[in-house]
């Protein structure tokens, strides 16, 4: 039967693969369904095929909503209040953090190399990118080749990080440069940008999740403390310093306690169920 609460899911899902930093993986994970996921992506062409659909569209229908009616939410905040909001963004990573640390047990089963790991993960990605705040809210005007074929490039690239728990889709969208146009793409309905990045994230899924799914199963306690890593380091990529109002600064704050909540409030959710 079509799991039709999986649209719920899904929006939770399509919300997070907007936010930087944040993934509809980790998501998933939060929810208890991404090992579910992961199984039913790779089994869409095999004979369980059905059973893969009736999990997997409800899922979709929900991510796709999720993405056209909201990124014109966080288009608008990103144009009106990007230091709020990329603050609510760094609390929403960060409160996700403790509940990976908790799935993975990692008090018990992580070792020297896993710590070793994980820190040269957040150091990865902490020195190596930063985001002018301003330049990744840009939309691109005029697009030609090179520009769609970095849009399809970047959906391929950024697919992988939407099922990783832990890497954000949309953080990468903002390192390579096109955040800002794929939002307003999405909010503007400009269906020749969306097409060329679904397209790019479609092929990126159908190959990625095999590699996923192999990883996970096979160093399960390593890719979790990557992906910490990971996720700690895209903490430092999106906190866009100190506000330079008293104003700015308070409702910083008080954008970064939401992120908190919401983080700890979808962990609640997975422990209920």
């Amino acid at each position: 039967m079509i799991e039709w609460k999986n649209i719920v899911r899904g929006l939770a899902m399509g919300v997070s693969d907007l936010i930087p930093g944040v993934s509809g993986g980790t998501t998933a994970v939060v929810l208890g369904i991404y090992d579910r996921l992961i199984l039913s992506i790779n089994q869409l062409f095999s004979r369980n095929f059905k059973s893969a659909l009736f999990f997997l569209v409800p899922l979709g229908l929900g991510i796709v909503s999720a993405l056209f009616i909201f990124s014109n939410v966080i288009s608008f905040l990103l144009e009106s209040y990007p230091i709020p909001t990329y603050f609510f963004f760094f609390g929403l990573i960060l409160g996700v953090i403790p509940f990976l640390i908790q799935k993975v047990d990692a008090k018990r089963t992580f070792h020297v190399k896993h710590f070793i790991l994980l820190i040269i993960a957040a150091l990865v990605v902490a020195l190596n990118f930063s985001i002018d705040l301003d330049e990744s809210s840009t939309v691109m005007q005029n697009l030609d080749m090179a520009d769609y074929m970095l849009l399809f490039g970047a959906g391929w690239i950024a697919s992988s990080a939407m099922l990783l728990p832990g890497v954000s889709g949309s953080l990468f969208f903002t390192i390579l440069g096109v955040y800002g146009t794929l939002v307003h793409a999405l909010s503007t309905i400009n269906i020749p940008v969306i097409a060329v990045v679904a397209v790019g994230i479609l092929v990126g899924i159908l190959v990625m999740s095999k590699i996923i799914r192999y990883v996970l199963r096979r160093y399960p306690i390593a890719t979790y403390a990557g992906i910490i890593g990971l996720m700690l380091g895209s903490s430092f990529v999106i906190l866009p310093g100190i506000p330079p109002t008293p104003g700015l600064f308070m409702s910083s704050i008080v954008t970064f306690v939401a992120g908190l909540a919401l983080a700890f409030g979808l962990g609640r959710v997975e422990h209920d169920h």
